[in-house]
């Protein structure tokens, strides 16, 4: 009887039912959206499913879930719209996710197909819009031909480099049967098979690096998404080369490991843009060009180059390698290190990283309130865990939080710094809290960016996902205001009001707390992750040390630059 019932459910299958039994054949465990008209039959379907949808306050903060969910994951993030507006606002975090290489699936209800050559209410040509910003973007034209969408969205967005697949599903054809017995079974997906690199690159590398002097890793995001972080670490300690990081790439070796010089990436050169001078070669493990421009660290485009990733390198006239190793990047590490043998320590590079040690702990002790954002930093750090997640919005706090919150393991502070959106913190420490509801989560964002998407923090108390947000709060675009005062000398355009976070919090019935002084910030953040309920925390920041450290920066280096011997 029962094998009768599953056949006559087979037979009356329409191609939303198989969408959905598609999603959970690819695994998908939340699919983050906003019901609508166009994407009823969608929504039918998920409620018989084993997924779990979560119902969200506005569409950027359902691509921003999927987003980072696919940072954390390694799997795609699923997020859905209806048609129009629910579709358009989708963007900013599907683009985010295309950028930064994160696997996202992004779905749309559409009009049905007999109205799509008229003017009609509502109706975007979506493919169109989503093509520039995903990998992929595809409209289901015969419900026979959901699973085949759906498995090659899947397959594109989570293969290297990972990110956004759009589907785009008219309402006529979601309602619509699935004819076919075949039409109706999801396609099987196999792990790609990993490509390991040619023995003649790993041999050239080697010869490079034997005959280098002053060699150092640049390691990006394409080293923590394929998990080189021990790799990295152990060619590190083993040849002897200094590591730093790009934001996107915090933790990739642990940043109290001598070969550590942390991270990179803010817009003053800093420490790490003099050890990469000091170099006379530059391993990129995993490095691509969109999280920190080779103008910033090449600008002369002298450097020899050494590209070691699961991908050639983009083009660009300051990123020329002179070796390209592409393939498995721990395998390619493992075997040119059994290719290579160095013997000298860098002693400059560990006198480097104990100026930086210096000044960052210069900072532990500093009660002056509003808090100086290293003092933050510092005390944050005291508190979360060394597998604890970070949410890290954009804004000023995002140089400080990369210069200053170091990490001792990948996926322990996610930045975006592709894409570089405002308005993700709260959405994604959401979604890091789903997935790791044992870890402290914290969301990091400035007040601007708060208030882009804090209506999410309805979503976090509606289901239940208790993590904590630390707003620096200074009443302004901080960044920008940063910006404008290192150009201009001056400020303008910048300054707006806010409201009370702690009522704010408490007003959706989560809870808020303010900070007062500086001998409050460590006992209300460990307050605060004791609470069952999401919780704000508004700490007034002092901004002040924004210029102060672009000074510090100009007199660092061309204090460098002065000690250099003429050409």
């Amino acid at each position: 009887m029962s094998d009768q019932k599953q056949t006559k459910e087979n037979e009356t299958m329409n191609a939303a039912q198989v969408l959905v039994r598609c999603l959970e054949n690819e695994g998908v465990e939340y699919v983050f959206g906003i019901p609508g008209e166009e994407n009823l039959e969608v929504m039918r379907a998920l409620k018989d499913s084993k997924i779990k949808f979560i119902t969200v306050r506005h569409e950027q903060g359902a691509a921003f879930m999927a987003d980072v969910y696919g940072k954390l994951k390694g799997k795609a993030g699923v997020c859905l719209a209806t048609l129009g507006p629910g579709a358009t606002n989708l963007v900013t975090g599907v683009a985010d996710a295309n950028t930064d290489g994160a696997p996202l699936i992004a779905i749309t209800g559409q009009v049905g197909t007999e109205r799509m050559h008229l003017t009609s209410h509502q109706y975007l040509d979506l493919v169109t819009m989503f093509t520039p910003i995903t990998k992929r973007s595809k409209q289901v034209v015969n419900p026979d031909t959901v699973n085949e969408v759906v498995r090659i969205a899947f397959k594109y967005a989570e293969s290297e480099k990972p990110g956004a697949c759009h589907i785009d599903l008219p309402c006529n054809i979601a309602a619509m049967p699935v004819e076919s017995e075949v039409g109706r079974q999801p396609l099987k997906h196999h792990k790609p098979n990993l490509e390991m690199a040619s023995i003649e690159s790993l041999e050239e590398a080697a010869g490079l690096l034997f005959q280098a002097k002053r060699p150092v890793i640049l390691a990006g995001h394409s080293a923590i998404r394929n998990k080189a972080s021990k790799a990295l670490t152990e060619f590190a300690e083993k040849l002897h080369i200094p590591v730093i990081n790009t934001m996107m790439a915090k933790g990739i070796i642990p940043c109290d490991n001598l070969y550590s010089l942390w991270t990179i990436g803010i817009p003053q050169k800093d420490y790490q843009n003099i050890a990469i001078e000091e170099a006379d070669l530059v391993i990129a493990v995993g490095y691509d060009i969109v999280e920190y421009a080779p103008n910033k660290w090449n600008s002369k485009g002298n450097h020899t180059i050494l590209h070691i990733d699961a991908r050639p390198c983009h083009i660009n006239k300051l990123y020329q390698p002179d070796v390209e190793v592409i393939g498995d990047l721990s395998y390619s590490l493992n075997h040119i290190a059994m290719r290579c043998h160095r013997n000298d320590k860098p002693e400059w590079a560990f006198k480097l990283r104990d100026e930086m040690r210096k000044e960052h702990e210069a900072y532990a002790k500093d009660m002056e309130f509003p808090m100086k954002p290293q003092k933050i930093l510092n005390d944050v750090r005291k508190v979360m865990g060394k597998e604890d997640i970070v949410i890290s919005d954009v804004g000023a706090h995002k140089m400080w939080i990369a210069r200053h919150y170091n990490c001792y393991e990948p996926n322990t502070c996610i930045i975006s710094n592709g894409f570089a959106t405002m308005g993700i913190a709260v959405p994604g420490a959401l979604a890091a809290k789903l997935i790791n509801p044992d870890k402290k989560v914290l969301a990091i964002t400035g007040d601007g960016g708060f208030m882009m998407n804090c209506q999410e923090f309805e979503t976090a108390l509606r289901t239940g996902t208790p993590f904590v947000t630390l707003v620096f709060n200074d009443c302004s675009y901080g960044l920008i205001k940063w910006k404008e005062e290192d150009r201009y000398g001056e400020n303008f355009y910048v300054d707006f009001t806010n409201p009370d976070f702690v009522k704010f919090a408490e007003s959706m019935h989560a809870i808020g707390y303010r900070i007062n002084s500086a001998e409050e910030l460590i006992p209300t953040l460990e307050k605060a992750f004791e609470q069952k309920v999401p919780v704000i925390i508004d700490c007034p920041v002092d901004y002040r040390e924004n210029t102060k450290l672009t000074e510090h920066l100009k007199e660092l280096i061309n204090s460098y630059q002065a000690q250099q011997p003429e050409a």
